[in-house]
This record gives C-alpha cells, sequence and structure tokens, in this order.
C-alpha cells in the first residue's frame, strides 16, 4: 500500500500550470514544510515535501491555497528519474495528491496572529495553550 499523509505549511503559493491540446488539464506544484516531531539540538526542523496536484484538486490549490497556509494532505509516493542538461541522472521523489484541506481556520490564523502581536500566549481552538520553543528544560517531566 502506498499512502500519505501530511500536515504542514506552504513555503510558497502553488505554481499551477495548464496542459496544452484539446481536454486541458491543471498540474499544481508546491512544497510543505512539515514540522519533525524531535528537536535536534533545541532547534525546530522540519522537511520540505514536494507535491504534485492535477485536475480539480490543482484547480482548487489555485484558488485557495497560498504562502503560510496550514493544510493536511493525503496522497501517494512517486518516485522518477531524468537526465539534466548536464548529462546527470536526477532522482526525484514527489507526494501526488489525492485530497487537501485546510488545517486551520482562517479566523484561527488571524487570531494568533493577533495573539503573538500582542504578546498574549497563543490557544489552540481546543483551548490549550502552546508552549514556547525553549521551555523543555523547564518542565518538570519529560
Amino acid at each position: 500500500m502506498n499512502k500519505v499523509i501530511l500536515m504542514g505549511r506552504l513555503t510558497r503559493d502553488p505554481e499551477v500550470k495548464y496542459t496544452q491540446g484539446e481536454n486541458t488539464m491543471a498540474i499544481a506544484r508546491y512544497t510543505l514544510a512539515v514540522d519533525r516531531r524531535f528537536k535536534r539540538d533545541g532547534e525546530a526542523a522540519a522537511d520540505f515535501i514536494s507535491c504534485v496536484a492535477f485536475g480539480r484538486q490543482a484547480e482548487f490549490a489555485e484558488k485557495y491555497l497560498r504562502q503560510g497556509i496550514r493544510i493536511v494532505v493525503t496522497g501517494r509516493i512517486q518516485t522518477g528519474s531524468y537526465t539534466n542538461r548536464d548529462g546527470n541522472k536526477v532522482y526525484t521523489t514527489d507526494v501526488v495528491v489525492e485530497e487537501q484541506e485546510f488545517a486551520e481556520s482562517k479566523n484561527v490564523q488571524n487570531h494568533a496572529a493577533g495573539q503573538a502581536a500582542a504578546g498574549k500566549p497563543q490557544v489552540d481552538p481546543d483551548g490549550f495553550m502552546n508552549i514556547p520553543d525553549g521551555i523543555d528544560e523547564e518542565l518538570p517531566f519529560s
């Protein structure tokens, strides 16, 4: 089984192109920054995952997805290769998007940004306060 579920933020607006010919189809490419669960030396780390969407999913990406938006993507991993202009073989790995949806509402994004600017602690929609980075050493449990 080849199934992938990712949650992350878009690193930039999707790049959308349309195929030529009688039946044109949209193809959207974007990169998700997916936080790693564990931190090394107290620094947050992320993986940058290339995603490609076709047809209606690509049109959705073009219309609604923007840099910084947090989304959930389900799809499958697809690998490939090609020879570049220098004659070197380049290997590729993409997630082919089957479904994509917003992971937070626009109101939550705006609310969190306003609280951060005001110096107030950020609270998730479920009512839990976000723990600031670097406070791990001060917690009474691990």
